[in-house]
């Protein structure tokens, strides 16, 4: 592990042109074979989960699969009167433009709401679930050209087709916009550490060029795990983080080294000892990463795989860029900018030592105990409000209605609450017959005040599979739609399909899907958690030969993440934000936002301990106290720490601006998350826990310059 980054970046220093041609010809070869193969996109099989991924799958091997449905509305103009004629024509205008439609596989006979003052027309689609968003397009046009023939109503489509390829566009919209603010700041950032334009474009290309090169990649990869339409998200928003972080690790050791030659090396020496120090610290870290992702393909989901594929994706490129290209542009910039030096008999420019680290470990040193318990205290309250959090998937009401889909479909579920959520019990007949028990079965639900008309049974062809499908007019996150479906599996279903013999069974539909899937995350969710301890304590014993430090590593990161999502909780579930933040409340987190961050913060927690620790060590090895070598330690990571932080959490904070709710949740929580951690668990946590622990720290191991082989030793 110590060997290969000295021998990649001395071959890469050496090389500098055949590295770089060769990294972008990499770059362009995975684009390449990406856009060649094709992404493979997931479909409605892949998102089936517990008892209504078991009755989706009887209902589809039936034939009997739910088919998606788009409504069409039909109102009157201002708020007046519906003019009942001219909604009848439009809505036969609407029926026989879709049934010119090939993907259209049926049009409903209107129907007017209640009140009087709406008609809606059903167009079921022909194409499974998750690619009607695709086809949507052809019936919108439909929709509004018969909007424009029929100026005397207003003409509106939405469903779910409608509302997802709204969402997919918003994502768009916002992803475009987060790189926008991103970019610039992050530039600017670096331009400050390093006062050099040159350097500040390295690490920002880097990650831009690892990024290009892993959504190539994630192309080839979503052929053996399915991409949900998230792995380009993740691999974004991650690729950019890290990606940056690995140039500085390496960037701040380069100039460093220079400064203490003081001009009596040549500039491939300084990458040389660039990767025998960082070089190894950005191994260790990419690999806690990619190896913390991967632990999100245990939770057996297609949405957690392609989170875990881009993850772990755009990480490995990043550390393969930092160990090859970022060495060769590296000496071909330093050797650039001892020339103009020498032109202007003036030393290369070099990062000054950080005033804000040497304040802090005095502070730290002065009182290491009350530090800790402190700083412990803090984190504990912050993780506090984890304890109240409540975790729902989020329906299509969560969306927000800046969006014309979203608008429309709350007139929709005004005027015809029953397409709100939607029961279905599948049942498959062993021979014995289900009509009956499936007729006592309606006649019960319909007695329950949460369950309405329409209540309609479907039979597949050969007779043997059947579906009922009843109308819930709640929405899914409503106490009322998932009451009722506590009541239908726990008692309706038993009482009638239960008593008779020779009958398989199961309930979907839209509140079980709500309902199943954090369930189904909740039960992987020890598996994953056991799991992703077991590696990071694994890993950091292995990096630093010291079990103490592993358990320190686990306990911190922790301790992060918890205080994390704390803060999510408190700001996302409570409404005194929601001004600041342009939010609405739902009173509850994503399902999949608390999981994919306790993860993912767990892999970038070690990037700033695995960065501080090697520095402390390396100080260790060769001979110095461990009191002392944390002092310094400290002291020489603190502005790469707090500049690679600063970088990260502008990344994620960009992402606090997006309009979907769940996407803002992780943006902020990321950002809080790299806050608390380079600022408070890494910067002080650390430093005061390895003070008071003092040599006992590297526990079994027992370092000493005398025992242990010396490192590659740096040019004083």
């Amino acid at each position: 592990m110590t060997n290969l980054p000295v021998r990649l970046a001395r071959w890469s220093a050496h090389h500098p042109w055949r590295a770089i041609g060769g990294w972008f010809l990499l770059v362009a070869v995975c684009l390449g074979v990406g856009l060649i193969v094709g992404n493979n996109s997931a479909v409605t099989a892949d998102y089936r989960v517990g008892e209504a991924g078991r009755a989706e799958t009887i209902a589809a091997e039936g034939g009997l699969h739910r088919r998606p449905v788009e409504h069409v509305l039909v109102t009157a103009v201002d708020g007046a009167e519906l003019d009942q004629r001219a909604a009848a024509a439009a809505a036969r205008d609407v029926a026989e433009r879709m049934s010119a439609l090939p993907v259209v596989a049926a049009v409903g006979e209107p129907v007017r709401a209640e009140d009087g003052n709406a008609l809606r027309v059903d167009v079921t689609l022909e194409v499974e679930e998750r690619a009607a968003a695709q086809v949507v397009e052809e019936l919108r046009a439909r929709t509004e050209a018969v909007a424009k023939d029929h100026p005397d109503v207003v003409v509106e489509q939405t469903g779910r087709a409608s509302i997802g390829r709204a969402v997919e566009e918003q994502r768009g919209q916002d992803i475009a916009r987060a790189e926008m603010i991103t970019l610039p700041i992050t530039l600017l950032t670096l331009l400050l550490m390093f006062r050099s334009l040159r350097l500040a474009l390295v690490p920002v290309l880097l990650a831009l060029s690892a990024i290009a090169a892993s959504i190539g990649l994630s192309m080839v990869v979503s052929h053996v795990f399915p991409d949900a339409g998230v792995g380009m998200n993740v691999i974004l928003l991650i690729g950019m983080a890290v990606g940056v972080d690995y140039s500085l690790f390496y960037l701040k050791r380069e100039r460093e080294e220079r400064a203490r030659a003081d001009g009596r090396l040549p500039a491939a020496a300084f990458v040389d000892l660039a990767a025998a120090t960082s070089g190894r610290a950005v191994v260790l870290s990419g690999l806690a990463v990619a190896v913390s992702s991967a632990t999100l393909y245990l939770v057996d989901d297609v949405i957690f795989s392609s989170l875990a594929t881009g993850a772990v994706l755009v990480t490995l490129v990043a550390v393969v860029s930092s160990m090859t290209v970022l060495p060769a542009a590296l000496a071909k910039l330093g050797a650039a900018a001892e020339r103009r030096a020498q032109r202007r008999k003036r030393p290369v420019s070099t990062p000054r030592e950080s005033r804000f680290g040497a304040a802090l470990m005095r502070g730290v040193g002065r009182r290491p105990g009350l530090t800790l318990v402190g700083t412990t205290l803090v984190m504990l309250a912050l993780a506090a409000p984890v304890l109240g959090m409540r975790i729902t998937d989020m329906g299509p009401e969560t969306h927000p209605r800046e969006l014309a889909a979203m608008r429309t479909f709350d007139r929709l579920t005004g005027a015809y609450p029953e397409v709100k959520a939607l029961h279905q019990v599948v049942v498959r007949d062993g021979g014995a017959g289900a009509g009956e028990a499936l007729g006592e079965l309606r006649e019960l639900a319909l007695a329950d005040p949460a369950i309405s008309e329409p209540a309609t049974v479907r039979t597949s062809r050969d007779g043997r599979t059947h579906v009922l499908d009843l109308a819930v007019p709640h929405f899914v996150g409503e106490q009322e739609a998932q009451e009722s479906l506590r009541r239908l599996r726990e008692e309706y279903v038993p009482a009638t399909l239960g008593a008779a013999a020779g009958l398989e069974y199961a309930v979907s539909g839209d509140v079980a899907r709500h309902v199943d899937y954090p369930r189904h995350q909740r039960e992987r969710l020890p598996w994953v958690v056991g799991a992703l301890l077991l590696v990071t304590l694994v890993l950091t014993a292995w990096a630093f030969r010291s079990v103490v430090l592993g358990v320190v590593g686990v306990v911190l990161n922790l301790l992060s993440a918890a205080a994390a999502i704390g803060v999510l909780t408190w700001v996302f579930q409570g409404r005194w934000a929601e001004g600041l933040l342009g939010f609405t409340s739902t009173g509850s987190i994503g399902s999949r936002v608390p999981l994919f961050l306790f993860v993912i913060l767990f892999g970038l927690s070690m990037d700033y301990q695995v960065f501080l620790i090697s520095r402390i060590r390396e100080g260790v090895l060769n001979g110095v106290p461990t009191r002392q070598a944390v002092f310094d330690g400290t002291r020489q990571s603190a502005s790469v720490i707090t500049g690679a932080a600063v970088v990260m959490v502008t990344v994620f904070a960009a992402f606090v601006g997006v309009h979907l709710i769940e996407m803002k949740q992780t943006g902020f929580s990321l950002a809080v998350a790299v806050l608390l951690d380079a600022f408070v668990v890494r910067t002080l946590i650390l430093p005061a826990l390895m003070l008071v622990l003092g040599d006992r720290v590297w526990w079994p191991a027992r370092v000493r310059a005398a025992r242990v082989p010396a490192q590659p030793q740096t040019v004083r």
